[in-house]
């Protein structure tokens, strides 16, 4: 369905099922999101709420609620765009299948951006302090735009095709913004919007910013999308949406004439104010910094405008939903971006950036006992490679070993690299370098440190079904948990700034023990807060191991050794997964808010039945 904007595919969802209104009034302040959560876990269907306090506008949330939900809104478009990218893989597909892709360089040149003189957006004029103030936690330092397409061009270069659209974090108000007049703009390393930012602080220029909230949602789908080279995210949105990407010139400023509002301003180069705290989708609050504001020059709208929102939170949330279109569309790219790599991914529960897991091929050396060589070439690729560059864990294995290995079932290919990784040979630190800048396990902002675990070659060893049966630890650890087989969640003393000390005692002690060996059946230990909550689902295990450990400084051993700059360990690696001093507040829910949210669900309340 080529939808032309908001409204077309909310009626079109209505039509279908998929939608329904809410007439009641409805707070922005924590409730909306507070229902988006429920909804989304429920499986519900999207949400158009009529009425939202404070603000002139309706509100819709859970558009991508189920990924079938999601498949049917470009249900006329994801064939084509697979297409495109299949021909991008491979150009001479198109030679060996004609008839397949016959439409294919009409479906890219009719993607390509087109400017018009005006369009729906320009209708009306309003103010920031107008828009649906949706704030989604209750630390959250005001209410943030969740669903932006924030557009750039690059300084100095050829225009709409030298562009770039993120969806990068809008604080509307809070802190020191001045009313209507300023936004905070917020976004991460390694994004597009960087470079442009760079160069234009050093040719001396302001930077036009557009952010467009709304349209088609293809446009906002694009803006997440993580493109490859050389193919733009507004040929993606044009794509995407079946219909080409629709904008205006209103002086220095793009306005998507189809998006529901658009806000236009400019940012000083070297100006910033205090941005945050936000909820997170590590599942903390990403805390207070300074990040570039945003003068605002205008709010555009639609005459009939509605403002799409989602919540950011411990995953999984609606973007989870998002991934797992995105890696439907790309997943064939992997390949050949990296020779020898069949498939890498981001682990959702665990954050994203914190855990990537990768299957790569060892194919050099084949007369040898296969062990882990050009897995670590493939690793390095993976650390450089776009987004993935933020994994703060990889942990690869040899495609060889288990062809049929899915990287989506995290259980079994964690089963599969305990049983093969040998501690002694196969970790690989990366100390003092970039990590995602929402992850607060480092040393400071963006900085940390990244840990490589291959494996490759025949299982080393069995993996314990049962706890051992006695551990000899010392006074203020336990109770012992087994999370899964190979794996023990011990609880250890609250963090008191000896972490590295704490954990050490724990390895010394284990020494000589069921832990202690190469071969030990239980080669993982996790230390915990909260040992059982840690280990009651492999989801716990893997959030709170991976977001709450910064390699470098949280990896110990049984046994460990440092040899030629190298570090080991004779025994079962320890991951200190306490929550630190240093680490940012999880997310919780206000239980004011969740019992107002939970009776208008209850029978005879406005969403009842809904979730």
């Amino acid at each position: 369905m080529a939808y032309a904007s908001l409204r077309h595919c909310v009626d079109d969802l209505e039509r279908h099922g998929h939608l329904v209104r809410v007439s009641a009034p409805v707070s922005p302040e924590l409730e909306l999101a507070a229902i988006q959560r429920r909804l989304y876990a429920a499986g519900g269907p999207a949400v158009l709420f009529e009425r939202v306090e404070g603000s002139p506008f309706p509100a819709v949330c859970n558009l991508f609620g189920t990924l079938p939900r999601a498949r049917f809104v470009f249900r006329d478009t994801l064939r084509r765009v697979r297409q495109a990218i299949e021909l991008k893989i491979d150009p001479l597909v198109a030679l060996r299948r004609p008839w397949r892709y016959a439409a294919a360089p009409l479906t890219g040149l009719r993607s390509l951006p087109w400017r018009r003189r005006g369009g729906p957006v320009l209708a009306g004029r309003t103010t920031i302090s107008q828009l649906p103030a949706i704030r989604s936690w209750p630390r959250d330092g005001g209410p943030f735009i969740t669903l932006p397409q924030v557009l750039t061009l690059r300084p100095g270069g050829r225009g709409i095709m030298d562009s770039n659209l993120g969806m990068y974090r809008v604080q509307l108000t809070g802190n020191d913004y001045e009313t209507d007049l300023e936004v905070g703009l917020h976004y991460q390393i390694h994004r597009g919007i960087g470079a442009h930012h760079a160069a234009a602080r050093d040719r001396g220029e302001s930077l036009p910013v557009s952010i467009f909230v709304g349209g088609p949602p293809a446009h906002t789908f694009a803006a997440v999308m993580p493109m490859p080279e050389g193919m733009s995210e507004l040929v993606m949105a044009g794509m995407l949406a079946g219909r080409r990407f629709r904008y205006a010139r209103v002086g220095p400023h793009v306005v998507s004439t189809e998006a529901d509002f658009c806000i236009v301003g400019h940012i000083d180069p070297t100006r910033t104010k205090p941005e945050g705290p936000f909820g997170d989708h590590l599942g903390y609050y990403s805390l207070r910094h300074d990040f570039p504001v945003m003068e605002v020059d205008a709010v555009y709208h639609r005459a009939d405008a509605i403002w799409p929102f989602t919540v950011v939170g411990r995953p999984p949330q609606e973007d989870t939903t998002f991934g797992a279109l995105i890696h439907e569309i790309t997943a064939p790219m992997v390949p050949v971006e990296i020779p020898g790599l069949v498939a890498m991914h981001a682990v959702d529960v665990a954050g994203v950036h914190p855990l990537m897991l990768a299957l790569g091929r060892e194919r050099y050396v084949p007369y040898w006992p296969r062990q882990p060589q050009e897995l670590l070439t493939l690793a390095n690729a993976i650390l450089g490679f776009n987004q993935a560059s933020l994994a703060k864990f990889l942990l690869i294995a040899a495609h060889e070993d288990a062809p049929g290995l899915d990287l989506h079932d995290e259980g079994a290919f964690l089963d599969h690299l305990l049983r093969r990784f040998d501690p002694a040979r196969d970790l690989h630190f990366h100390t003092r370098t970039t990590i995602d800048t929402l992850d607060y396990s480092g040393t400071g902002l963006n900085e940390g440190s990244k840990l490589v675990i291959a494996a490759a070659g025949e299982a080393r060893r069995e993996l314990g079904a049962q706890p051992p049966a006695e551990l000899p630890l010392p006074a203020g650890f336990g109770p012992v948990h087994l999370a899964r087989p190979g794996v023990l969640v011990i609880g250890a003393p609250p963090w008191d700034g000896r972490g590295e000390a704490v954990a050490a005692e724990l390895g010394e002690a284990l020494v000589g023990g069921p832990l202690h060996g190469a071969d030990t059946r239980w080669p993982l230990v996790v230390l915990a807060d909260d040992p059982e909550m840690s280990a009651r689902t492999l989801a716990n295990l893997l959030w709170v191991t991976f977001t709450r450990a910064n390699p470098s400084h949280d990896v110990h051993g049984v046994g460990a050794f440092v040899e030629h700059k190298h570090w080991g360990c004779r025994g079962a690696v320890i991951v200190d997964a306490r929550i630190k001093a240093h680490h940012a507040p999880p997310l919780e829910e206000d239980p004011e808010v969740v019992r107002r949210v939970e009776a208008l669900a209850a029978p005879g309340g406005p969403l009842q039945g809904l979730y």
